[in-house]
């Protein structure tokens, strides 16, 4: 049985985006007071009193200049919470914010969107589903409300 593992945004990605985001901005910091953001860098919500930054995110562009592919119009950017300062990253195992609707959405190695799917929580069954078809490179979990990028979940052995 496959487990799929749900991948953060890397510790070197989030060290440039600390300096100039994706749409060439400067981090801001702020201290979450509340608490709640969902941090793309640890996999989990911030705690209250966390310092964090919105910043903004190309998640396929960025896979896309490792593997070669041409995303073109599918190459979107999008708004992320990450930890103001370096964190010690995600906790091995399970699959992050899993209590509500989410979307799979599919990509193909071509960085094309092959389509999604909307699911009660993301689990192995859900990206299992995904990974059934064969043209499916990798999937990026999203929030049903905003739409945005929370994770990434690849092919096994990719």
């Amino acid at each position: 049985m496959t487990t799929y593992t749900a991948l953060p945004i890397p510790p070197s990605v989030l060290k440039e985006l600390r300096s100039a985001d994706d749409a060439g901005r400067r981090m801001v910091p702020v201290t979450d007071e509340e608490g709640g953001a969902p941090l793309r860098c640890c996999l989990r919500r911030a705690a209250p009193g966390e310092r964090v930054a919105l910043v903004s995110y190309a998640p396929l562009r960025r896979w896309a200049a490792r593997t070669g592919a041409e995303p073109g119009a599918y190459d979107e950017q999008g708004p992320v919470f990450i930890h103001a300062e370096e964190c010690a990253g995600p906790q091995p195992g399970g699959h992050p914010f899993a209590n509500a609707h989410r979307t799979v959405r599919r990509y193909s190695a071509e960085g094309h969107i092959l389509g999604g799917e909307l699911v009660a929580a993301p689990d192995d069954d859900a990206f299992r589903n995904a990974f059934d078809d064969p043209s499916v490179a990798l999937v990026h979990v999203r929030a049903v409300e905003y739409g945005c990028f929370l994770y990434e979940v690849r092919r096994p052995g990719a």
